[in-house]
């Protein structure tokens, strides 16, 4: 019997390279693993560039060729660690989307994940450039996906045409990064539950007394 071959396709220097992910691809992914695992180990000042290749193994030179600095690293393999728990839903009511996503970010925190977040931020205070990383890479993303869904509940008149879309996320998401900083009280999906509910009806009750006002 004969046995069937997988074709191959030739490389840029005239060789054969086997099918799959090509090589870089490859590369790509163990670094942001790499990260992901001695981030979990170290603080942000302790990890270096140097380890995290030489854990993935590769030189430092591919790692600069897709990240400009160790905090833009950082960021985007959490970012990518997390991509698919972080997805809005679309479940036709935008307090119950609202509140999964918020339950699912909580999760994360509540994993391994989270002391990334805290490493992130802390350091960021005194790294502008990790911040500024922070904000393009993860929180503008996931923003995106938030304006969507709460643009979504307006259509449907579940919100008020006139939401300011980004106070309402600054004080939904600051809710959570409040206690889970600060630890003064319980980070909960009991407490999602709270904050959506106080924060979304009360954009509704607010919109609705600036009506009666003007009639």
């Amino acid at each position: 019997m004969a046995v069937s071959r997988q074709k191959q396709t030739p490389d840029q220097n005239g060789g054969q390279r086997a099918p799959g992910r090509p090589r870089s691809e490859n590369a790509r992914q163990a670094i942001l693993r790499s990260t992901l695992k001695l981030i979990r180990r170290a603080s942000f000042a302790e990890l270096s560039i140097e380890a995290i290749a030489a854990d993935a193994g590769v030189g430092k030179t591919t790692v600069y060729r897709w990240w400009p600095n160790k905090g833009a690293l950082v960021v985007d393999a959490f970012a990518s660690s997390t991509e698919e728990e972080l997805r809005f839903p679309d479940s036709g009511s935008v307090y119950r989307d609202m509140a999964l996503q918020m339950k699912q970010f909580l999760a994360v925190l509540h994993s391994s994940r989270g002391r990334i977040v805290k490493a992130v931020i802390a350091a960021g205070q005194s790294d502008p450039t990790l911040l500024e990383e922070f904000r393009n890479r993860l929180l503008r993303p996931r923003r995106q996906g938030a304006y969507r869904t709460l643009r979504r509940g307006i259509e449907r008149g579940e919100l008020p045409e006139n939401l300011d879309l980004d106070l309402v996320l600054d004080i939904l998401y600051g809710a959570i990064y409040m206690r889970f900083l600060i630890r003064h009280d319980e980070l909960s999906e009991g407490y999602i539950n709270e904050v959506c509910r106080l924060v979304l009806d009360g954009a509704v009750a607010a919109a609705s007394k600036g009506r009666k006002r003007k009639a």
